[in-house]
Parts: structure tokens; C-alpha cells; sequence
């Protein structure tokens, strides 16, 4: 199966997960508080034709349950809401029991209907996180362990980093490990201890320092230093046509010295810059490079001619040096795990929170993005524990997003109940009805703006 069936998989798979369970939510609270439920529809099913475009799979106890074609969500249709699938004129016609509906209940009854989804996402993270460490442990390289230590690019350096410094903790918190948490601790310090040559270091840091900046420039701000050995070799790929092998290292690249990976990415770097200028038009003698590599178990070195691919890759696996290092692993019991997922699930929480402030700029909706981002996050192949892993931080975001107060989603419900409760004034149907339409084109946007991103990336390159 390929690449991109298998992350396909995967990506429907968590989604049918996470609106599974986020409109269970809703629907639990409707059910307590004596509200009927029309209808539960996994995935929006928008009509096609004559279609009404969902599969009706059962019905039990006054609810028709669905499965509809577009799985960009799901939805509850619970009587006496104004929604996306009921408007203020339809909602007129409604016969359902006044005592069942909506709109008849009692304000923080509402509330909680609509908060049920964001809070069934807050728990599925957590119970998934718990359960990872229940099952798998936590398995990670401690910092003192990364002794190849870090690469800094040029913005880093002008701050005092150098090539080779372990990161050792902030003002604020001590680094345990390499993760991604790194970039956001590093935004929220005022200074920042390395080990250089033995010796601890400390480093002034600015206010300014963008978290999308970080992550998106090319090299990274830090990443492990990653020597230029090749983990493997692509079949009939420009590498293995050249004669290069697994556990070869390239120590120069068109006469320049590389010892890294991040060296060796600028010089390809160059060369896909050329290419793309080119527009297609580059030539033979462009792409085609001069490698020294030292085989692997040895101190041969061989001098090279490849011919890279047309945009400019060597047909290559990196190699992943945190395999190189000595892991510690945690295990949990189930009574250890709980508290252990919670607390993890909380701080992914407080960072993506965090990390929203970013996002609000001219980088950060470019970083937005629709299915192709979501999806190339997961693992090439099926693995499990990368798998839940993501599904649960997917869900945090799913609860974040949907708390924003977002007209038509569920936090702009919470918004204008919270405005009722306050100023006990109800707003109308036909106001709500209004609002939700607002709210339908901002939708609309992002996610255009998602699917714009995800092709600018796929097709053009860019960003």
C-alpha cells in the first residue's frame, strides 16, 4: 500500500474517532437534560442530486443515526436549536414537545450541551495519553545523553548560540529531553544555559522570538545535530546509481565540507534554489554534483558523480542519530498512568494555547492548513503509538478551536449563552440564524485558506 493511502487511512480513521466522540458530547448532555436528538450524523453529508447524501444506519429510541460522505465533521441535530442543519424559519415548524426542545431549557443547560463536545475532546486526549503510557511507557533520550549536541542556524548564532552547545534548561524550566516543547520554552524564557567544552554557558534571549519563525526557517533555530551519514539508499535512486551505500557518510559536497545534515541540506538547498528559478528549464550540469563519501566502517574516502533528481534530492533516508543515544524508559501502572496522561494531555494543552498568539500574524495563516497538513503529519507506515499520539493532540486542538467563539461553532454558542446568563437577555432565533451565517463564510475562509495552503505547499513549493 502507499504512502499516501496509508496516511489517508490513518487521518480518516482519527477523524472518524474524534467527531464520533466530540458529537457524543453533545448528544450525552442533550439526553440528561431531557432534549430530543433528531438525528446523529458522522461526517456532513451535503445532498447530492437526488442523494441526500448519507447512508441511514440505524434508529433507536426517537434518533436517526447517519453516516454522511464529507468527512470534514459531523453534527447533532437537536430540536429546537438553530444550527447549521435547522434555520429560525424550519424551526417554526418543529412539533416536537415544548418540553423536549432546545430552547425551552434553562440557560446553563444549554451551556453545557454545547461545552459537551469541547469537554468529550479534552478527555479523549487525556485518556489516550494515559493509556500510551499504560501500554508503551515513555521512552526518550535524556539531554545529558545528546552528546553530539545541537545546530544552531545564523539567527541562533547572532544570539550566542554555537554549533556543538547541549541545551541545559531556561530561566524557567530544565530540558529533559528533545521534543518540540523546546521551541516554545525557548519563546518564554529570558535566558537559556548550554554546555559548551565542558563548561556551563548562559545566554540572554530576546522578547521577540517568533515561534513560527522558529520552526519554519530553513535550518531550524536548534535541532540535534544529525551527522551526514546515510541510513539508507533508495533503490535505482541517484545515490545508489552512483554507487553510494547504507552507513556511507558524505564529508563533502561540490567541494564544500559537510559533516551534517543540515550542512548538506544548505548545499542541496542551493541547488533546489537554482532549479526553481530555472523554472524547469535547468540544466545537466546544475544537477549534476561532486560527492565525497567515507565508507561506512572505515576511512576510505571516495570522490562521487550524481546525478540528482529533477528537484534536486539524492534518494536518500536521513539518518536518525537519536537512535545513537542511550534511552531511558518510564513504565506506568494503570492507577500512575492516569494522573501521568492527565498531567502530559494539560501541558499540550497550555502549549497549543500558547502557540495560538503566533498563528494571529501574516506567518502564521500560512501555516494554516486543511487535510494535506493534517495528514502528512502521520507516520508512513501504521504505528501505533505515533498514531494515538497525534489522534490525541488533534483532539486537543479540536477542543481549543471549537471553545474560540467562532460564530456557527460550538464556542460561538458558548459566547452568546454566556452573554445571556450575564445579562439575562435571550437572543432571538432569527438573530442566531443570522450570526451563524456570519459565522458560515468565516468558516468558509479558513478552510479555504487550509486548501490554498496545502496546494501552494504541494504544487509551487512555497512557503
Amino acid at each position: 500500500m502507499s504512502v499516501f493511502f496509508i496516511k489517508a487511512a490513518q487521518l480518516l480513521c482519527c477523524f472518524l474517532i474524534l467527531v464520533l466522540l466530540h458529537e457524543g458530547g453533545h448528544f450525552f448532555f442533550a439526553k440528561v437534560f431531557g432534549i430530543r436528538v433528531k438525528k446523529f450524523c458522522i461526517f456532513f453529508d451535503p445532498s447530492i442530486g437526488k442523494w441526500k447524501g448519507n447512508i441511514k444506519l440505524f434508529s433507536f429510541r426517537g434518533t436517526d443515526y447517519h453516516l454522511g460522505w464529507l468527512p470534514l465533521g459531523g453534527y447533532v441535530n437537536i430540536a429546537g436549536m438553530v444550527d447549521e442543519s435547522t434555520s429560525a424559519e424550519e424551526l417554526e415548524k418543529d412539533d416536537t414537545p415544548a418540553d423536549q426542545m432546545f430552547m425551552n431549557k434553562a440557560a446553563w443547560k444549554r451551556l453545557l450541551v454545547m461545552v459537551g463536545g469541547v469537554l468529550m475532546n479534552l478527555i479523549t486526549a487525556f485518556v489516550i495519553y494515559a493509556a500510551i503510557l499504560f501500554t508503551w511507557g515513555e521512552k526518550y533520550v535524556p539531554a545529558e545523553n545528546m552528546t553530539h549536541g545541537y545546530a544552531f542556524n545564523e539567527k541562533a548564532e547572532a544570539l550566542g548560540f554555537r554549533d556543538g552547545d547541549i541545551l541545559i534548561g531556561t530561566d524557567k524550566t530544565t530540558f529533559e529531553r528533545w521534543s518540540g516543547d523546546v521551541y516554545t520554552d525557548l519563546c518564554k524564557a529570558k535566558s537559556v544555559t548550554v554546555k559548551r567544552d565542558g563548561q556551563e554557558v548562559k545566554i540572554a534571549l530576546p522578547e521577540n522570538l517568533d515561534l513560527i519563525d522558529m520552526v519554519k526557517e530553513k535550518p531550524l533555530f536548534v535541532e540535534p545535530i544529525n551527522p551526514s551519514v546515510l541510513d539508507s539508499v533508495f533503490s535505482e535512486g541517484p545515490a545508489d546509481k552512483a554507487g553510494l551505500k547504507k552507513g556511507d557518510q558524505i564529508v563533502a559536497f561540490n567541494g564544500k565540507p559537510v559533516s551534517t545534515w543540515s550542512e548538506l541540506f544548505d548545499q542541496l538547498g542551493i541547488i533546489s534554489d537554482q532549479v526553481k528559478a530555472a523554472d524547469g528549464k535547468v540544466s545537466e550540469k546544475v544537477l549534476t554534483a561532486n560527492v565525497v563519501a567515507k565508507r561506512a566502517g572505515s576511512e576510505q574516502l571516495d570522490t562521487l558523480c550524481v546525478r540528482l533528481t529533477d528537484d534536486a534530492k539524492l534518494g536518500v533516508a536521513v539518518h536518525n542519530v537519536l537512535a545513537e543515544y542511550e534511552t531511558k524508559t518510564i513504565s506506568y501502572s494503570l492507577w500512575n498512568s492516569i494522573p501521568a496522561g492527565i498531567q502530559h494531555g494539560w501541558q499540550k494543552l497550555c502549549d497549543y494555547v500558547y502557540q495560538l498568539k503566533f498563528i494571529f500574524s501574516a506567518e502564521g495563516a500560512k501555516s494554516v492548513g486543511s487535510f494535506g497538513t493534517i495528514g502528512s503529519l502521520f507516520p508512513s507506515s501504521w504505528y501505533w503509538p505515533a498514531f494515538w499520539e497525534l489522534t490525541a493532540f488533534i483532539s486537543i486542538i479540536l477542543a481549543v478551536m471549537n471553545f474560540l467563539p467562532i460564530p456557527m461553532l460550538d464556542g460561538g454558542y458558548i459566547f452568546l449563552t454566556l452573554i445571556e446568563i450575564i445579562t439575562r437577555r435571550k437572543f432571538s432565533d432569527k438573530a442566531i440564524d443570522r450570526i451563524n451565517t456570519v459565522g458560515f463564510y468565516l468558516v468558509l475562509a479558513l478552510m479555504a485558506l487550509g486548501i490554498f495552503n496545502d496546494f501552494a505547499r504541494m504544487v509551487f513549493h512555497i512557503y
